[in-house]
């Protein structure tokens, strides 16, 4: 990781990669569903910020490793903030898609 690394945030792809690797583990985008819409990454699930005191509807299970992202990293940070303050043990804020290398669905 370079110096300027340090204020891009997390990096999307290897977070996903990460993701790939975890049994069980859910990928949450939590940008709008406009957002959402317009393309998303593959086996994610969407629930938007403003909403993310409904996650017991999405991932009952607070054992269950949570991967967070949104456009840019923000938004995910601060829903790994709450998910944590929530009882969530595992939960990881991967960084904004607008880094993502990948396919777009």
């Amino acid at each position: 990781m370079g110096f300027f690394d340090f204020f891009m945030g997390p990096n999307i792809n290897e977070g996903l990669e990460k993701f790939q690797k975890t049994p069980g583990a859910v990928l949450l985008d939590v940008r709008e569903p406009n957002e959402y819409v317009q393309g998303r990454i593959p086996q994610s699930k969407n629930l938007p910020l403003d909403k993310i005191d409904r996650i017991g509807t999405f991932v009952p299970d607070k054992n269950t490793p949570i991967f967070t992202y949104c456009l840019a990293g923000t938004r995910s940070s601060r829903a790994v903030a709450y998910l944590k303050s929530q009882g969530y043990t595992s939960v990881t804020n991967i960084g904004g898609i607008n880094r993502y290398k990948g396919r777009i669905v």
